[in-house]
């Protein structure tokens, strides 16, 4: 990797400059070829159509290897019987599996579940020597300088190919101990496993409060004290309970569009500002001050962006504005209600797989179910604002999480912290 020389006096006790950047004294430069062997994939000739079998052996290529992890396709295996015949290109517990096509830094270590998947054409086998931490290895290579390093040196204008001789040429620094390489894997494991056990909390989250959305905004469960008439009935919008009403929104709120332009941002606006998207911009200007509901009105986020804000902001003018609420409804619970029903409704209206643009009868003829008082109705946006708030503190330490392990992978995979 060529790297810009360091001042003399910029480089810090106990550290050297090297090619591939400043590093411990003890740490060593080599090449991969000195401590690896390669195998790319067999050719796309050596399988038939007549191979392929839903229920196989998984062939691994790069679409295969997402985020340093084995993730089979079923529909990417093969039978057992044209497996043997490939046995040099079978995977074995304690290799690396790389991707060596398209977009280079898909590499994933192999876990004894995966021994004896093969690889697939798109991908290459290293083994590692006994000095080398295979594990440490995909860190490595996992890492955004060396990744820019493949890409500089590998062949391909339209798309990269990595091929044997530049991943064998490749400079890598390394611990002089494996012991000290197995202790950085294990510690950005560990990382690892923090950012995914948050991963799988925030999807039980997510799903827990979609399952409390359905229930409670469609009365299928009531909270204690506001069942007021027992039994459900049957209405243009669903079942909801007997002493529920129904109307359109064009009855309970004021609907109408945004005057500005996307061009009318301002970096560091004042105000809040509401395009087709889930990212609000900024704006020196406000055209209304209250409390609204905003959806896009046409682009990629045709019925599937909202926003609700209460106080001063201005609008795009392919933006509905949905305000000036009556006594009768809480406009937080008609935003919950209207941002999980209305995509399906406008898909209803529309044979085309994908909504080209909101007509505004689409929303003002839309029936919302509303609870008698308008006290139960904030009693259950209360509940799901409560869940949308935890689900905020989970996905503000997912991402902290999620910071903290690239800025651990940079100081470890360059020996600025060191573990044993």
């Amino acid at each position: 990797m060529s790297v810009k020389p360091l001042r003399q006096s910029s480089v810090p006790a106990g550290y050297k400059q090297t090619e591939v950047g400043v590093i411990p004294e003890d740490w060593k430069i080599a090449k991969l070829g000195t401590h690896a062997t390669f195998k790319t994939g067999p050719f796309g000739s050596a399988l038939h159509q007549s191979d392929y079998v839903d229920d196989g052996v998984p062939v691994i290529n790069p679409m295969q290897i997402v985020d340093g992890k084995i993730q089979p396709t079923p529909s990417m295996a093969i039978t057992e019987k044209a497996a043997r015949t490939l046995s040099e290109f079978r995977l074995s517990e304690g290799n690396v599996v790389i991707g060596r096509r398209g977009e280079m830094g898909r590499c994933a270590f192999v876990r004894a579940e995966e021994h004896g998947w093969l690889c697939g054409t798109g991908s290459m086998i290293i083994r590692t020597g006994p000095l080398l931490d295979a594990r440490f290895l995909q860190r490595v290579l996992s890492s955004p300088p060396i990744i820019a390093e493949i890409e500089n040196a590998s062949v391909g204008s339209t798309m990269i190919n990595l091929n044997q001789g530049t991943l064998g040429n490749l400079v890598v620094p390394l611990p002089p101990t494996k012991a000290e390489q197995e202790a950085i894997a294990e510690a950005l494991s560990d990382a690892d496993a923090l950012i995914e056990s948050l991963e799988q909390l925030l999807a039980k989250k997510h799903q827990l409060k979609q399952g409390t959305m359905q229930e409670l905004l469609t009365g299928k469960k009531r909270l204690p004290g506001f069942e007021v008439k027992p039994g459900y009935k049957q209405t243009e919008a669903g079942v909801i309970p007997e002493d529920w009403g129904l109307d359109f929104i064009e009855n309970v709120a004021h609907i109408t569009t945004g005057s500005r332009n996307t061009q009318d941002r301002v970096d560091d606006g004042q105000y809040p500002f509401f395009v087709r998207s889930q990212i609000v911009e900024r704006i020196n200007s406000y055209s209304f001050d209250g409390e609204a509901v905003l959806t896009a009105g046409d682009g990629v986020g045709t019925g599937k962006v909202f926003h609700y804000i209460n106080g001063k902001f201005d609008a795009h003018q392919r933006v509905y504005r949905i305000s000036n609420f009556s006594e009768e409804i809480s406009g937080y619970f008609f935003y919950l209600y209207f941002s999980s029903h209305f995509y399906g409704r406008i898909m209803q209206m529309t044979a085309k797989s994908s909504v080209d643009s909101v007509r505004r009868e689409m929303i003002a003829r839309m029936l919302i179910p509303l609870p008698p008082t308008k006290t139960e109705q904030e009693a259950i946006a209360a509940i799901l604002s409560d869940m949308d708030a935890e689900i905020a503190k989970l996905e503000a330490k997912l991402a902290k999480a999620r910071q903290l392990k690239q800025g651990m992978m940079q100081e470890l995979l360059t020996g600025r912290i060191r573990l044993v």
